[in-house]
Parts: structure tokens; sequence; C-alpha cells
């Protein structure tokens, strides 16, 4: 009989990024963030309903201010839109988070889907982080308009992409479509040769 073969999981840069490691005084600090979970949430926010079950699950309502992230422990949601947000999670908790979630707001005219597969998610960080993004990202990062708990949706370097920033470092995390990832991942590196990069896990 014939030895059952168990499926490794992958993401979409395994094996891509090159060795890690690079010089201690890199100005960008890049990395893949493996495994994020990813709930496409749906609703109402004026509809106190809503807001309650969201909180129920996640451990925070969503935020009502475009432009935002609530964060509740390893979970954060992000404002994409009135009526639409990003539930980022981390690894291995999207499953039972979307499934907790949809149960929650079961009767409210809501939904939660997981798209984890959806999307690549790739760290930048360093005192140069913010000057190699801005070489394709049109959305002014300037501190006094883009800080930590900011998120926004445009194109970098012609990949729809959604960036937000976690902290003052400055550290971003950027998403996109996963048949992108490879891409924005030259992208960064080659926009990055300047002032130099290192790879972490």
């Amino acid at each position: 009989m014939a030895e059952a073969i168990t499926p490794t999981a992958r993401t979409p840069l395994d094996g891509y990024t090159g060795p890690i490691g690079g010089p201690s005084d890199a100005g960008v600090v890049l990395g893949e963030l493996r495994f994020q979970g990813k709930i496409n949430l749906r609703g109402d926010v004026a509809d106190k309903a809503f807001t309650a079950a969201v909180a129920k699950a996640v451990g925070v309502e969503p935020p009502a201010a475009p432009g935002t992230v609530a964060t509740a422990g390893g979970r954060a949601i992000l404002w994409l839109g009135p009526d639409e947000w990003l539930v980022v999670t981390p690894a291995g908790e999207d499953a039972g988070l979307a499934g907790a979630l949809n149960a929650a707001l079961a009767g409210t005219r809501a939904s939660a889907t997981d798209v984890s597969d959806n999307y690549a998610a790739v760290r930048i960080a360093g005192p140069k982080a913010r000057w190699v993004l801005a070489k394709g990202w049109a959305v002014d990062l300037h501190p006094s308009a883009f800080g930590p708990g900011r998120v926004a949706q445009s194109q970098l370097a012609l990949t729809n992409a959604i960036i937000r920033q976690t902290d003052d470092a400055p550290t971003y995390e950027i998403l996109v479509r996963p048949s992108f990832a490879k891409y924005l991942w030259d992208w960064l590196t080659d926009a990055s040769l300047e002032v130099g990069y290192r790879v972490e896990a």
C-alpha cells in the first residue's frame, strides 16, 4: 500500500527571497510575513449588533474612520471602505476566527470570508523604508500624514497593494495578490540597492 503523502504548506515567496542576512547597517530590512490569516469582513458600522458581534469574535470593533486600523493582541482590522474591512490574524487563526465571526454575525446583514490565500505579505522596515516605498507609492507617507495605525490602498510600482504602518521604526506591511509577490520582492530589493538591504526571517 502506498504511503500517504502529507501536503506541505507553501507561500508565494517560498525559495525566492534568497538567504537570510545582509549588512548590519542596511537602510532597509525586508522579510516575508508567512501564513498570516486574512478575513474579508462586510457590514454596516452604524449597526450596533454588527460591531458588537465583531468585537466579540475578534476582540475589537471594526474602525469607522477611513484609513485606520484597530488592533487586539496579534489581530488587526484594516479599514478598506465604508462597509469593508480586512481582518489580519496570526498564522493558523484564520479558519477558526472566520467560523467564530460568521456565528457571531448570524442574523445581521454582514459576512466574513476567509481570503488568506488571496494575499501575500511582505514587511519592510528601517530608516530608509519610507524613502524606498516613495519611489513607487503615490500616497503621502510623511509622519504628519501617515503613521502607526494607518492603512491605505493604492498602486505600488504598478501593483495594487494595501500598506499599513505598524510602528515608528518605521515598519510597513504590504499585501498584494500572490501572483505579484515575486514581482513586488524584486522591485523592493532593486529599489533598496542604493541604501542596502538585509533579509530577516
